[in-house]
């Protein structure tokens, strides 16, 4: 069996530089520049720097920037598997060995959009007198805009998909602390400044990687071999805060991705957070004391199924403000991707760290609803009963501190750390004493049934 090769086919024109070879870039940003290609007669090839020492470079070039991508998940409740071959990228450049290769690049007119996944920690900046290969994602980053403002050319629209904050403002910062550092004068930095957009981004889609298990025998049903093969779920979100008219040059909407253009990114991750993030944390721990083992469980199951949706459209959407069927639409997609049966979820794998998690995922909306309404929202309290009475098991995996603390804490005590929550919850003590009575009387369905009466 031979190995997946172009055989002669044309490669796309260089217009996208790529800091990262990952699973995860090319299961999301590349698949939609791919479609761009194949669905709009786009013409973007993309460019794979590698970030790190040792990686997937010399593999994508073997296989000539191709790779399979097999999608599977629910879509409008039916079961959809979907598989392509990307052949978006071009081929990968390893600066650590070929740091002339990479430069080059810089001087390529084509060259427009630079996109980003170098995990939560690679958006840093490390002080330094001199300039030096081997430094951080936005050094090398700040080394390749000099080497492009040197060539007289524009710049770009920068595009980080790091999971954090204001990743593009982050990055930015980063890249003019360098320059200054290194004394790449006013004129650079003006140039940084007006010539290029670092859009803000928000990104959404689990992407499982390449299929250990099953490797061999997808390889064997596409008749060639695939070092490279990724998988995904069908779902997909991306948030890019910046000026709209970059939409026009990337019609990614236009041909029916779920990319929002927009001048604030903040809604859309409170929406996440709240929703998706929140869901799993209000739910997973009653699920766990129930019995249950996998997110799809906890869905397939009657009550708990019901207790995550309920808690959704009842208790957290009503906290929040962007348009309700925008909201509702992305409920329903949570909801879906949680029933995806195609993804094992163990609860006991999202139970970890759920004091931190359900102060930053569950509590605004608790805080929010009872300012909105004069209520403690009831499916909600009962999460946090939930997660009291979980923390008394031996499965709980925290800080040792919170472990022990909360193993044999009072309710009272325990609403009262405002280390923990961030103020004293006192306020709804009753509340959650109730549901910690009922399940510890007749048993956690008792108390979700109770909550959702």
């Amino acid at each position: 069996m031979d190995i997946l090769k172009r055989n002669g086919q044309e490669k796309h024109t260089e217009r996208v530089l790529q800091f990262g070879e990952g699973n995860f870039l090319r299961g999301f940003v590349d698949w939609m520049f791919d479609r761009l290609n194949k669905e709009n007669g786009g013409d973007y090839g993309v460019v794979v720097v590698q970030p790190l020492p040792g990686g997937l470079i010399p593999k994508l070039n073997e296989q000539d920037g191709l790779y399979s991508l097999y999608l599977r998940g629910l879509l409008n409740g039916e079961r959809t598997e979907e598989t392509r071959i990307v052949d978006c990228i071009t081929r990968g450049i390893d600066p650590y060995t070929d740091t002339e290769g990479f430069f080059e690049c810089a001087k390529n007119p084509e060259l427009r959009y630079i996109v980003s996944n170098t995990t939560e920690a690679g958006i840093e900046y490390r002080k330094s007198d001199e300039v030096f290969a081997d430094t951080t994602f936005p050094g090398r980053l700040a080394m390749f805009m000099k080497a492009r403002y040197d060539a007289g050319l524009g710049g770009f629209l920068l595009l980080p998909c790091e999971l954090i904050d204001k990743n593009g403002d982050n990055l930015k910062e980063c890249v003019l602390k360098y320059a200054a550092d290194w004394g790449y004068g006013e004129d650079f930095i003006r140039w940084v400044n007006e010539e290029n957009e670092f859009a803000n981004t928000l990104v959404d889609r689990i992407v499982t990687g390449y299929p250990r298990d099953t490797a061999a025998e997808m390889e064997e049903s596409f008749g060639y071999r695939d070092g490279l093969i990724d998988t995904a779920e069908i779902f997909h979100l991306w948030v890019i805060e910046c000026d709209k008219k970059y939409s026009e040059e990337l019609p990614f909407d236009k041909i029916g991705l779920n990319v929002l253009w927009t001048d604030d990114v903040t809604p859309y991750k409170k929406r996440k957070v709240r929703i998706l993030n929140g869901a799993h944390t209000m739910s997973v721990l009653a699920a766990r004391l129930a019995g249950l083992e996998t997110v799809g469980e906890m869905m397939d199951d009657e009550l708990m199924g019901a207790f995550v949706r309920e808690g959704i459209f009842k208790e957290i959407i009503p906290t929040l403000d962007l348009p309700k069927d925008e909201l509702e639409s992305f409920a329903n997609d949570v909801i879906e991707r949680f029933k995806n049966p195609f993804i094992k979820h163990y609860l006991l794998s999202i139970a970890l760290n759920s004091v931190s998690k359900f102060k930053v995922r569950v509590l605004p909306s608790i805080k929010e609803y009872l300012e909105r309404f004069g209520t403690v929202p009831s499916r909600l309290a009962c999460s946090l009963a939930a997660l009291i009475l979980f923390y008394r098991t031996d499965e709980a995996n925290d800080d040792a501190d919170v472990m022990s603390f909360m193993k044999t804490a009072s309710v009272s005590d325990i609403l009262k750390r405002e280390d923990y929550w961030g103020e004293d919850l006192s306020e709804v003590l009753p509340y959650i004493e109730k549901y910690v009575g009922i399940a510890e009387k007749d048993g956690i369905r008792a108390a979700v049934k109770e909550s959702m009466a």
